[in-house]
């Protein structure tokens, strides 16, 4: 018996999604592993119902996603309305960014994220 009601192709799809990342994800990673230190405990490509989320960290709700080209026509747009409904309407705030932002904008993404998630983070550890 299945232990969530996740279908096994989206299960699988998204543990391969997991050695496959781009470069602008992996920067995301970095990004998100220094939350973890005040209570951030994100997860790549994590399945929520028939979707792959980027980045998610689910007990806090919050979805994380990395855009690239293909975000940027008419039907990555169509697809990510639907998409990003769906999650909200399971609870999940989606913080999105670009590519080329993640990238070469790290700081502006950190600060970003941790204004966005700054009420369910634990104070600042001291050195």
């Amino acid at each position: 018996m299945p232990h969530s009601n996740i279908d096994p192709r989206t299960r699988k799809r998204a543990r391969a999604l997991r050695t496959e990342l781009t470069k602008a994800e992996r920067e995301m990673w970095d990004i998100l592993r220094d939350f973890r230190p005040r209570g951030a405990r994100f997860r790549r490509e994590t399945p929520i119902g028939p979707y792959i989320a980027d980045f998610a960290w689910l007990a806090a709700g919050i979805v994380v996603e990395v855009d690239g080209d293909s975000h940027e026509t008419d039907v990555g747009r169509r697809h990510d309305l639907r998409r990003d409904a769906f999650m909200v309407s399971q609870g999940f705030k989606v913080l999105r960014f670009d590519n080329d932002l993640v990238i070469d904008n790290p700081e502006y993404v950190y600060l970003t994220i941790e204004t966005s998630i700054a009420h369910l983070l634990k104070e600042e550890p001291t050195p």
